[in-house]
């Protein structure tokens, strides 16, 4: 079957696929208090086995077959991605996909930047196009609490200054807002990262998983954060270059660059949501908010060509209904299952 010839897909709610997250392994070497606590994933946490995993070649398969059902978007992600072995490998198989219409797909990546610096030419040169880097704090005792492992903030920040010099951007850098916590940092990010030609994009505390506690009160809603920041440097907002797009765009009035608001909890997108996501074991995601995937490695290792693989897939996404952050105030009480974020990246 020539899977190039399958048309674009659209789910229930008339959502195209357009983009998909691919996590290469669930291992993190954080245990970053809202994602991988300690208290639950503990440093002997008994991850899967390799052999668990998709290999290279099954996520090659899987995501060409996903480009050619209308995806131009790809995000390795993990757990920590840069932790898989080979990772520079996958990276350079990737690049070689092509839409449709002859476009390289759009290839990047998200990381803790723990391993970036000795990595960063080897990925651009395999064909990476940017990356996107947690830093949630600047401080460097604060940093260390929150990843709960004692890592430097001096290293990401050394890894985002290595992503920059050698092309990987504009480097976007994801801060999780938490009330108490890092709130009081916001106008320090924001001064830190202005004239820098780096994004930073503010994310609202999710009730991703079950394991970070969540309480709304925590939740710092985005339009605060903007307010914030516009008191100090005034901003005027960036018309997003495509409806898929998950963070809100404002750029300093005196040409200081422009940062993001992600605003998942107050202000949910699921109404134009082009995202699937993949499992390191290879399930199938069509939520980050999901309580359960479907098994695309089983079917790939029981024999299944592309043609059937594609009908697989693009059945699932027709069937998609899945709209939690609009219904989130009545589902979010209760033991609803919700996957870990650790387990299908952000």
């Amino acid at each position: 079957m020539n899977t190039q010839n399958v048309s674009a897909i659209t789910d229930a709610r008339r959502r195209p696929l357009h983009d998909l997250r691919i996590s290469v392994t669930d291992r993190c070497n954080f245990r970053c208090v809202y994602c991988m606590p300690k208290e639950i994933f503990g440093r002997d946490f008994q991850f899967r086995e390799r052999s668990e995993l998709l290999t290279f070649e099954e996520i090659e398969r899987l995501a060409r077959v996903s480009v050619s059902l209308g995806v131009h978007k790809l995000r390795i992600t993990g757990g920590e991605p840069l932790l898989r072995r080979g990772i520079v490998d996958l990276v350079g198989m990737l690049s070689q996909l092509k839409t449709p219409e002859g476009r390289p797909v759009d290839l990047a990546m998200t990381t803790n930047g723990s391993a970036l610096p000795h990595l960063a030419q080897d990925l651009i040169d395999a064909g990476l196009k940017r990356v996107t880097i947690s830093l949630d704090s600047l401080d460097d005792e604060r940093f260390k609490a929150i990843n709960d492992v004692n890592f430097p903030v001096s290293r990401v920040l050394k890894a985002i200054e290595v992503a920059s010099e050698v092309g990987l951007g504009p480097v976007k850098i994801n801060t999780v807002v938490k009330k108490g916590v890092n709130d009081d940092e916001i106008l320090t990010l924001a001064e830190h990262f202005r004239g820098t030609g780096q994004i930073l994009r503010f994310i609202e505390y999710m009730d991703v998983g079950t394991t970070n506690g969540w309480k709304l009160d925590e939740v710092l809603p985005s339009t605060e954060v903007v307010s914030m920041i516009n008191a100090k440097w005034e901003l005027e907002p960036v018309t997003k270059t495509e409806p898929g797009e998950t963070a809100n765009r404002w750029r300093y009035k005196d040409g200081g660059g422009e940062i993001g608001v992600i605003s998942s909890v107050t202000n949910a997108f699921c109404g134009n949501c082009s995202r699937a996501r993949v499992s390191a074991e290879g399930q199938l995601f069509t939520c980050l908010f999901a309580g359960s995937g479907l098994d695309l490695r089983a079917l790939m290792r029981d024999g299944a060509d592309d043609e059937k693989l594609a009908e697989v897939l693009s059945g699932h996404w027709r069937k998609r209904d899945d709209n939690y952050s609009e219904l989130r105030a009545a589902l979010t009480p209760g033991n609803r299952k919700r996957i870990e974020m650790s387990y299908i990246g952000g």
